[in-house]
């Protein structure tokens, strides 16, 4: 989940608000503007890092407002053409280019007296933005083919991994289009910024893994909780997934060893722009000293050092 949430079942109902929680003051913070944002009818902008939890967060936003008894439609802008975008935005009409044998509806008509979230909006093209921006300004589109305006009422959330601010120094991304969809803006923190939570966030990734996969697993051995807790997750929520349903399928007992944790080699350890040596080194230490919850003594041990070298190395 995004935030440290309560797990939900396998299948069942999208979560709401409700259902997220976070120790981490990034995260709290994240969901007191997502909490604000579902009380209005604001369109909201989403940003942060690939995997961190963009989808999930504008899913609960919509859950959680007065339009959650209408359709939550979601889309992914990246990788199309404009024809393709635009039909699939706007729909279209039989005849409308080759292999358009019937009428199609699109996103917006789709997502009507509900919320559209389009996921990765910087990676449209300029047309595109300037279509997006006429059906948000006046909740008017054209189906592709068709000469006849069609309305709708949607609420609009949009979401990107990518730096807006240079994005529309260098005109990629158009400013008026920005200030149309940025209502309220909402960063999710990476995974890496979240120590507190990543607990909460492991054992349900390990329920849920267990539950799809048949199998009844007690929870992790501390060597293996302890790779989890110092790795710098820069693939954030979906990376976290991935490795815990790997570790659930490796392990034969009911406890996930240190052996059936997969993690990426090649991973930076941290994310302050220092490669040099100690700052990994104070990175990793930082990170342990976080899943010792603050215990110095405790991390100390974990790490194979003394209390002394410890303080000496975090420059207490």
């Amino acid at each position: 989940m995004t935030g440290g949430a309560r797990p939900q079942p396998a299948k069942g109902p999208a979560p709401s608000l409700d259902a997220f929680v976070a120790s981490d003051p990034p995260m709290a913070r994240c969901l007191e503007l997502a909490r604000l944002a579902a009380r209005t009818e604001l369109p909201v902008l989403i940003l942060g890092e690939s995997g961190s939890g963009k989808t999930l967060l504008a899913s609960a936003i919509h859950h959680s407002s007065r339009r959650a008894g209408a359709p939550f439609v979601s889309f992914n802008a990246a990788a199309l053409s404009d024809t393709l975008l635009e039909s699939q935005l706007f729909g279209h009409e039989k005849g409308a280019f080759t292999g358009a044998d019937r009428r199609v509806k699109g996103k917006f008509e789709l997502a009507h007296r509900g919320t559209l979230f389009l996921d990765e909006i910087a990676d449209m093209s300029g047309a595109a933005q300037a279509k997006i921006l006429r059906a948000v300004e006046y909740g008017e589109y054209e189906r592709l083919g068709s000469e006849s305006l069609e309305v709708a009422d949607v609420r609009l959330v949009s979401a990107t991994h990518h730096p807006l601010d240079r994005f529309m120094e260098g005109d990629q991304f158009r400013r008026d289009l920005f200030y149309r969809i940025s209502g309220i803006t909402i960063t999710v923190p990476p995974l890496r910024a979240r120590p507190q939570d990543l607990r909460v966030l492991i054992a349900h990734e390990i329920e849920m893994a267990g539950r799809e996969q048949g199998k009844s697993l007690r929870g992790l051995a501390q060597a293996a909780l302890q790779r989890l807790l110092a790795y710098a997750w820069p693939g954030n929520l979906r990376e976290l997934k991935r490795v815990i349903q790997v570790a659930v399928a490796l392990s034969e007992g009911d406890l996930i060893g240190p052996e059936a944790v997969i993690l990426d080699p090649t991973a930076a350890p941290g994310d302050d722009g220092d490669p040099s040596l100690a700052a990994a080194e104070r990175r990793h230490i930082e990170r342990v000293l976080d899943g010792a919850g603050g215990n110095k003594r405790k991390a100390a041990r974990l790490l194979k050092i003394s209390r002394s070298t410890l303080d000496r190395k975090l420059g207490a």
